[in-house]
């Protein structure tokens, strides 16, 4: 992928936005202050023949970025489309709940990127019982992301977000040197926990939280890092409970047999309930849109990408105030300066 902007990619964002105008209700389409970006099957941007002049004066306004707003917002898309959107989604209502338009920001989807995490997210197992993971080249993916991570940079990003699971494996790796601050979903989750002054299920125990997640999340470590970060005791499914419950309902989902699935996830989730967790984090697309939402197992689970949406908000929020701060401040000393003059 291609970190410098191409003359046609105004024309490409255009057509985007198009698309996803016709697919997305009316309701949900993307606003004016956002653009997506989307990657060809080579990892590029598509050509067009209908660049001009003027689209790539559009282009370099701004100092070359696509968005100027200091709220923006960088959207690094994972293994799943399905999950991007649906954290575009959220974070396009939350943000207007209180404000008259939403968060401006830049998603960044590339399809070789989606198979290549999906593909390691779901067959975990696989390389886990063959020994193979140790030898795997993740060196691609987290390059990867480095160059998405590079390019949101340039397109005007403040604050970058990746609503993806495994791809926080490399979180430290992708995102040092980053010249812009950036979320960790993990981090996002295990400080709304905090706040949220949880009591023990029993009285001088301490506050347990369970991690529900495929065998490559887990072993990549950084929600019981952050999770411990923050005090909690982390409960994580056992050896029985991965082979028998975990590692078929992935299997299954694979198969496309959701409700064998939909069932040993509840059974997984009842095994680590019944160990007094207070709750259980869903850290798995796939496991999170498996039971529907009135599932009294579910209300007992947490989201972590709610918590990023939120998280991302008040970030945004926070961003806008300052800035405004900033301006105040400014004014007073031009006034300052002329009344001295």
């Amino acid at each position: 992928m291609s970190l410098n902007c191409p003359s046609h990619l105004s024309v490409s964002v255009t057509r985007q936005r198009n698309i996803c105008k016709r697919r997305l209700n009316p309701v949900l389409a993307v606003p004016p202050s956002s653009v997506i970006l989307h990657t060809d099957e080579s990892g590029e941007f598509p050509e067009s023949r209908n660049s001009s002049s003027s689209s790539n004066a559009s282009l370099s306004s701004c100092a070359g970025s696509l968005l100027c707003h200091p709220n923006t917002v960088g959207i690094m898309g994972g293994g799943s489309v399905d999950s991007t959107l649906s954290f575009v989604r959220k974070l396009v209502h939350w943000s207007k709940e209180n404000e008259e338009t939403c968060t401006p920001f830049v998603l960044c989807s590339d399809p070789v990127l989606n198979r290549e995490l999906l593909s390691l997210e779901r067959n975990s197992s696989t390389l886990c019982s063959r020994n193979a993971r140790l030898q795997f080249d993740h060196s691609p993916i987290v390059e990867n992301l480095l160059s998405k991570r590079v390019f949101l940079e340039k397109s005007g990003a403040q604050c970058i977000v990746v609503p993806c699971h495994i791809s926080h494996s490399w979180h430290d790796e992708v995102f040092k040197g980053c010249s812009i601050p950036s979320l960790h979903m993990a981090e996002c989750v295990s400080r709304e926990l905090k706040e949220a002054k949880l009591k023990p299920l029993e009285a001088g125990s301490p506050l347990r939280i369970g991690v529900l997640a495929t065998d490559v999340t887990l072993k990549a470590g950084f929600y019981q890092e952050k999770l411990q970060n923050e005090g909690f005791e982390v409960v994580l499914p056992d050896k029985a409970t991965m082979e028998h419950t975990v590692i078929p309902a992935i299997d299954a989902i694979n198969r496309k047999d959701m409700e064998g699935a939909r069932n040993l996830l509840r059974i997984a989730l009842q095994v680590l309930l019944v160990r007094e967790v207070n709750t259980v984090i869903l850290a798995s697309n796939d496991m999170c849109d498996l039971l529907p939402r009135d599932d009294p197992l579910l209300k007992k689970c947490i989201d972590p990408m709610d918590a990023l949406v939120m998280s991302t908000i008040k970030w945004a929020q926070q961003a806008v105030k300052e800035e405004t701060a900033k301006k105040i401040i400014s004014e007073k000393k031009c006034l300052k300066s002329s009344t001295i003059c």
